[in-house]
């Protein structure tokens, strides 16, 4: 993984160098967003471990209340014992129907988040910050919901992008000239679709997740979001180098495709490593985010302010996901601060996927006359 930082980091060194050295005041503003990338991708820490779960008081009050069902007078009627001590699993046709049981948790999470509300007020008594619980910070449930304030901003962004992909699909079959009355000029469309319909993906199992964090929903949500930023890594190389050779796209495409499969099914099938998880998804999102803004230096491109006012506010924005807080009255932290800031971007971003069309359609129609 050094290895794969330096050559990273000479790489954008190198871009920076040239950028600045050679090319004009509108390619340096390239060259700057590139060093302010470099510079974010070194600042990446990541911490696995939680102070919450060494706690001795946190292990007791969780261990009592496993073995009781309890914690003070609170009791939970998921933690149900026999005379032995085991839980009671009622078969599945005496449980509740789903769309009643979406808002319980079982035993161990109710004893789990209500020992850590008990903590938690003690050590605010004792004028003592937050500290996390099982790699979480100590949320505060509505409705059911573990993270409130990152399921309404992850709907808002799976909605965002389900706007933007189909006012996309409307400009390119109703919008814009097309060959022969049937066939699309922009040579890109394909890809952005795909790209459509993984961001919807990546953002619905993100609310999900946020919502019920469980072994199944966290690895549906990394896996999606690995499978998005390693296809915005694609699509980004095949935007900037303007290929448009199916053979060339599928040489440069399989390489990644495999790496990405491959770190897909590393989490899910084999241990889900947060640390190299992390570093994985830094690296395709910098490496993307430098390609973007080295591509609209050197391009031209009418709409490349948009370009890079998603790059440099991408960037900024993945300082909330580096530099972690506790969360606002128990709903509001960094990671939430994070989706609701991707919301904005995803509408220009979106804005200048339909410009790129409308100038490459143009372009095209022209030479074609």
């Amino acid at each position: 993984m050094i290895k794969i930082y330096a050559i990273l980091h000479s790489c954008l060194c190198h871009c920076c160098t040239l950028s600045i050295t050679y090319l004009s005041p509108q390619k340096m503003l390239g060259g700057y967003v590139v060093a302010f990338l470099l510079m974010l991708s070194w600042s990446v820490e990541v911490i696995d471990a939680s102070a919450g779960d060494a706690d001795p008081h946190y292990r007791n009050c969780v261990a009592q209340c496993e073995e009781s069902g309890c914690v003070g007078k609170i009791c939970f009627p998921n933690c149900k014992f026999a005379s032995d001590g085991e839980p009671i699993d009622r078969p599945w046709y005496m449980q509740e129907p789903l769309y009643l049981q979406w808002k319980k948790w079982d035993c161990q999470s109710d004893c789990r988040y209500y020992c850590m509300l008990d903590r938690e007020k003690e050590k605010e008594l004792l004028n003592q910050g937050p500290v996390k619980y099982h790699g979480k910070w100590p949320f505060k449930r509505i409705y059911g919901m573990q993270e409130p304030a990152s399921v309404a901003f992850s709907a808002l962004n799976l909605a965002v992008h389900f706007h933007g992909w189909v006012s996309f699909f409307i400009l390119l079959h109703y919008k814009l000239p097309l060959q022969d009355g049937k066939k699309i000029y922009y040579e890109y469309a394909g890809l952005w679709h795909i790209y459509g319909l993984l961001s919807l993906n990546s953002w619905f199992w993100s609310a999900i997740f946020h919502s019920r964090d469980v072994d199944l929903t966290e690895k549906l949500d990394y896996s999606s979001a690995v499978a998005l930023l390693g296809y915005s890594l694609l699509v980004s190389i095949l935007r900037s180098f303007n290929i448009r050779d199916e053979a060339t796209r599928v040489m440069i495409a399989a390489p990644l495709i495999a790496f990405v499969t491959t770190h897909i099914m590393f989490i899910n099938l084999y241990k889900l490593d947060y640390g190299w998880n992390m570093k994985v998804c830094v690296v395709m999102a910098v490496t993307q985010l430098a390609i973007w803004a080295v591509w609209g230096s050197v391009s031209r491109h009418p709409s490349r302010w948009k370009l890079w006012l998603v790059v440099f506010a991408g960037g900024l924005a993945m300082l909330l996901e580096i530099y972690d807080f506790p969360p606002y009255e128990g709903f509001l932290d960094a990671h939430a601060l994070w989706h609701a800031t991707t919301v904005p971007l995803t509408y220009i971003w979106w804005s200048f996927i339909r410009d790129d069309a409308e100038f490459r359609a143009s372009d095209l129609v022209k030479k074609a006359k």
